[in-house]
């Protein structure tokens, strides 16, 4: 009788949660219409694109939408890319015209509450790794233009690949809670008092550039901790790191060009050079922004509200180590002391980076004043190690090799400890078996 009646519970919870989800959706999620909403002066593509296709093209690249959807080398917004989540894994799906697999059967309201409501076409919901709890602040008229630019493409036949979920996760009707306690759905309406520039970078960071998606940390049940806007976080393995006006953790002693330079061309003099997923951003998205959108972006994240890191992890741009050093060897003390890691910078690393950390032909080379060699976890400069980068942009290619076939655990500690105390003035502290775990697929 016991386990019958533990069935019996089960069911119910069942039944109770699939019709909680059912009312979420029609009363709360509703049928996407939302007319009569007037589009906000903030949204839109530049007044200088006519074209609907034009713009929406420009719309679905702020929108970064090709990093999610479109597995490197292979055919662009069929999806399959992995998404590495604490419960998890989630690859991204087609969003190509083909009927099959794809949206191409999708109608205009069924493609604003995707957008909007995370709801997919069945009546059931999205997981939160397609950021609709960002996307749900566009307007209706550009979420429609994104459509128009996806049904101009050629389909593409590409089935979605399973989900790899462990149990609760994988039973979709439980995000219906989800989205009650962390979904606000509300369009993105101007803030009084602020620029039109402004206006503009806000909606561009929040909305369609969705920011706070990688840039800001997540509580237990995965929902952003919106009292932490944009102070930094681990995903995947890499870190996005603090981009608020703070002086000391975030981006506050950044000048406007060297922030309008990281974000349209992926380098900025003096503070590095994107890799891992925003050099994705940048390649895919940000450099096809024209100048006044990449401004507007630089005067909304200078005013964003300061937070601060973790003691420790200040950009020293001025470490003992390397001003001691020329450009083609160490100081004498540190020279005397060897060690692997410096054996192994020597041997892989010197002749692009230099001693000195100024960088050889290319500033995309220079190691001073980068966040990824003051990390004391070392998150982006494991990864850089392990995987390698390559950044792509009108303005030309940078690239660095993979090491993470050639070298051991152990010596890829020994020379991310060697980059953090050399190029950082930081403790060397990251170990073999964390990078071991980093490494694991």
């Amino acid at each position: 009788m016991k386990l019958v009646r533990m069935i019996l519970a089960l069911i119910a919870i069942v039944v109770v949660g699939a019709a909680a989800f059912t009312a979420y959706a029609w009363f709360i999620v509703g049928d996407g219409k939302e007319t009569g909403a007037p589009q906000p002066a903030a949204a839109g593509a530049p007044a200088s694109l006519t074209d609907p296709v034009a713009r929406g093209e420009y719309l679905t690249r702020a929108a970064d939408c090709a990093a999610c959807h479109t597995v490197p080398g292979g055919q662009p917004y069929t999806g399959g890319v992995a998404f590495k989540m604490p419960f998890g894994t989630i690859y991204s799906t087609n969003i190509t015209a083909d009927k099959e697999t794809g949206i191409g059967d999708w109608s205009d309201d069924e493609f604003v509450r995707a957008l909007h409501a995370g709801v997919r076409k069945d009546g059931k919901p999205l997981y939160p790794a397609f950021p609709y709890t960002s996307y749900t602040a566009l307007s209706r008229d550009d979420v429609l233009a994104i459509k128009a630019y996806l049904f101009s493409l050629p389909p593409k036949h590409a089935p979605a690949r399973p989900n790899e979920l462990s149990f609760p996760f994988d039973q979709r009707w439980g995000l219906s809670v989800w989205n009650a306690l962390f979904l606000k759905k509300q369009r993105y309406e101007p803030v009084q008092g602020k620029s039109q520039a402004w206006n503009r970078g806000a909606y561009l960071a929040t909305a369609l550039g969705h920011c706070d998606e990688c840039h800001t940390p997540r509580n237990a049940m995965y929902a952003l901790k919106r009292g932490d806007a944009l102070s930094g976080e681990v995903l995947q393995g890499w870190k996005a790191y603090n981009i608020t006006s703070d002086k000391t953790y975030g981006i506050g002693n950044w000048s406007e060009q060297q922030l309008a330079d990281y974000l349209s061309k992926g380098h900025a003099s003096g503070r590095g050079t994107a890799s891992g997923p925003m050099g994705e951003v940048v390649q895919y998205s940000l450099q096809y922004l024209t100048p006044e959108d990449i401004g507007a972006l630089v005067t909304y994240l200078r005013e964003v509200k300061p937070q601060q890191g973790s003691a420790g992890s200040e950009v020293n741009d001025r470490p003992a180590l390397a001003l001691a050093s020329s450009a083609s060897a160490p100081g004498a003390e540190e020279l005397a002391q060897g060690g692997l890691g410096q054996h192994l910078f020597q041997g892989a690393c010197s002749s692009c980076h230099l001693w000195n950390g100024q960088g050889r032909q290319s500033e995309a080379a220079a190691l001073l004043g980068t966040q990824a060699a003051n990390d004391p976890q070392a998150h982006n400069l494991t990864q850089v190690i392990l995987q390698g980068s390559t950044l792509r942009t009108a303005h030309g290619e940078t690239s660095m090799p993979s090491f993470g076939q050639a070298y051991t655990d152990a010596e890829v500690a020994a020379l991310g400890n060697f980059v953090l105390t050399h190029f950082g003035g930081k403790p060397a502290t990251l170990t073999a078996d964390e990078v071991a775990k980093r490494r694991a697929p």
